[in-house]
C-alpha cells in the first residue's frame, strides 16, 4: 500500500505542478498557434525550475499526509486532491485518445 501511495502522491505532484506553472508562460507573447502552442507550454514548463520545485513541495506534502496518523487529515490532504487530480487526468487522456481514435478512421 505504501508503494500505491507514493505513486500516486507522485503523479498527483506531478499533474498539479503542471496545470499551475505552466499558466505563467502564456503571457510571454509567443506567436504558436493551435496544438504547437500547447506542446510548447508543456515542453517548456517541463524544463522550468518553477515546476520542479512545485512538484517535489506537492509530492512531501501528500507523502506526508498520507502518512498522517489522523485520519481526517489524511483524507483531506491525501485522498482527495490524489484521486481527485488523478481522475480527471484519466478521463481527460481517455477522451483525448477517444478522439483521435474516432476521427482518424472517418
Amino acid at each position: 500500500m505504501n508503494y500505491f501511495k507514493g505513486i500516486l502522491s507522485g503523479l498527483a505532484a506531478i499533474i498539479i505542478a503542471q496545470l499551475i506553472s505552466w499558466r505563467w508562460p502564456l503571457f510571454n507573447g509567443s506567436k504558436a498557434t493551435g496544438l504547437a502552442a500547447i506542446e510548447g507550454l508543456f515542453v517548456e514548463t517541463l524544463f522550468s525550475p518553477l515546476f520542479w520545485v512545485l512538484a517535489i513541495v506537492l509530492f512531501a506534502i501528500f507523502f506526508a499526509a498520507s502518512r498522517a496518523n489522523n485520519k481526517p487529515l489524511r483524507v483531506v490532504f491525501f485522498w482527495i486532491p490524489t484521486l481527485t487530480t488523478s481522475g480527471l487526468a484519466l478521463a481527460i487522456a481517455s477522451l483525448i485518445a477517444y478522439t483521435v481514435i474516432r476521427f482518424r478512421s472517418s
